[in-house]
C-alpha cells in the first residue's frame, strides 16, 4: 500500500475476483491498483492531491473491475450531502452587480464540475445570517466557501463550528488556523504607486476599499508603504465600499476641497476597485478633469469594467477565475481527506492603458 504518492502503485498485483461475483468494492481497487484505500477515495471524488502515476493505476484497476461508486449509500452512512455553500455576505445588488463575483462564482462551478459535489449559492443581504446559518448548520452542505465577509459578519464563526470552510480572502479578525484564498493586495497597492509614480505623479490620492475587510485594509497599506519610499504622504484618502458609486462621491469631495480651498486637485487617484475607479473617472472628466493629462487614474481588479471607460482604465490585474479555482479545490480535499495548505496567496499584476 502507499499513500498516494506512486510508489509501488499497480505493481506486481494480480486482479482479484469481486467478492461473491458481486460490484467490485473501494478495497478490491485498492489492491488491484497497489494503493491506499484513502487514495482510491480521493481519486474517486476529483481531488488532485494523488500523484499520476497512481491515478492512472487507480483508474486502469476501477476500468477492469468495473468499479462504480455508490454515492447514495456512502452519502447516508457518513451523512454527506455532496453539496458546498457559497456563502456572500453581501446586498444582492453588489454581489450582481460586480463582475468580481461573477468571475470569482465561475472558477469555483468550474472546479466543483470536475467532482461530485454540487453548488448552492447562499447571498445574505437582508438575512444577516440566521436563515443561512441554520441551513448549513443542519447539515444542508458537507462545507461552505465564504466569499466578501467582513469584521460584522459574526454568524461566520457559526458556521466556522458547523462544517469545514475555506474563505476568499484573509479575516482581519480570523484565527491562525483559518483556510484561506487571497491574492497579494499589499503587493497591489504597491503596484499602482510605482506606476505613478513612474509617470511623476506626486500628489497621489486613494479611494478606498472597506477597512472591514483585509482586501481593503491591505491594499491600503501597500498604497501607503510604497509612498513613504519616496518620501510623499497621501494627497487624500478618501473611503470608499467597492462601489462605482462611492468611487463617484470620492471624486465629488476631491473637486469640493479644490474649489473651497482654492486647491489643486491630485494628480492621480488609485481606487481599490475597478468600479470606483470608473466613477472617479466619469465624475472627474464630467467636471472638465482631464484623464490622464490632469489626474491619472489606476483601478483595481481588471474586470470587463476596465474596458468600459474612455479611456480605458490602467489597473492591477488579480486572478479572480484561479481565485475561484483554488477555492473550491482546498475545500474539496479537505472533505475528501487531504492536507491542502492554509494559506493561498495569488500575485497580482500591472495592466497599463489610457487612464494612466
Amino acid at each position: 500500500m502507499d499513500d498516494g504518492s506512486g510508489t509501488g502503485a499497480g505493481r506486481g498485483r494480480s486482479l482479484p475476483a469481486p467478492l461473491g461475483g458481486g460490484p467490485a468494492t473501494i478495497e478490491e481497487v485498492a489492491a488491484a491498483a497497489g494503493v491506499s484505500r484513502s487514495t482510491v477515495s480521493r481519486v474517486v471524488n476529483g481531488s488532485t492531491a494523488v500523484s499520476p502515476h497512481a491515478l492512472a493505476a487507480v483508474q486502469d484497476a476501477i476500468a477492469r473491475l468495473g468499479y462504480v461508486p455508490n454515492r447514495a449509500a456512502r452519502s447516508l452512512a457518513l451523512r454527506q450531502t455532496h453539496a458546498i455553500a457559497l456563502v456572500v455576505p453581501e446586498d444582492t445588488r453588489r454581489f450582481f452587480g460586480d463582475p468580481y463575483f461573477g468571475a470569482v462564482v465561475a472558477g469555483i462551478s468550474d472546479r466543483i464540475a470536475r467532482s461530485d459535489y454540487i453548488l448552492n449559492l447562499l447571498i445574505a443581504s437582508d438575512d444577516p445570517g440566521g436563515r443561512m446559518t441554520g441551513f448549513v448548520r443542519n447539515g444542508g452542505v458537507d462545507g461552505a466557501i465564504i466569499l466578501s465577509h467582513h469584521n460584522s459578519d459574526a454568524f461566520v464563526d457559526r458556521i466556522v463550528e458547523a462544517v469545514p470552510v475555506v474563505f476568499g480572502g484573509r479575516r482581519t479578525n480570523g484565527a491562525e488556523d483559518d483556510w484561506f484564498v487571497d491574492v497579494d493586495n499589499v503587493t497591489g497597492g504597491r503596484q499602482a504607486v510605482e506606476h505613478l509614480r513612474s509617470i511623476g505623479r506626486r500628489r497621489i490620492a486613494t479611494v478606498t476599499g472597506p477597512l472591514s475587510m483585509a482586501g481593503g485594509v491591505d491594499r491600503l497599506a501597500g498604497f501607503r508603504e510604497r509612498l513613504a519610499e519616496d518620501g510623499l504622504e497621501p494627497f487624500a484618502e478618501i473611503p470608499g465600499d467597492y462601489s462605482e458609486a462611492s468611487g463617484a462621491r470620492a471624486a465629488q469631495e476631491l473637486l469640493a476641497r479644490a474649489a473651497e480651498q482654492g486647491g489643486a486637485l491630485p494628480d492621480a487617484v488609485f481606487a481599490a476597485s475597478d468600479l470606483m475607479a470608473r466613477g472617479v473617472l466619469r465624475t472627474l472628466r464630467g467636471a472638465g478633469v482631464r484623464i490622464p493629462e490632469d489626474v491619472a487614474i489606476v483601478g483595481f481588479d481588471d474586470s470587463p469594467v476596465a474596458l468600459s471607460t474612455d479611456p480605458p482604465l490602467t489597473t492591477i490585474r488579480q486572478p479572480m477565475h484561479a481565485q475561484g479555482v483554488a477555492l473550491a479545490g482546498v475545500l474539496i480535499d479537505r472533505l475528501t481527506g487531504s492536507a491542502p495548505p492554509h494559506r493561498t496567496t495569488l500575485g497580482t499584476e500591472l495592466v497599463v492603458r489610457g487612464s494612466a
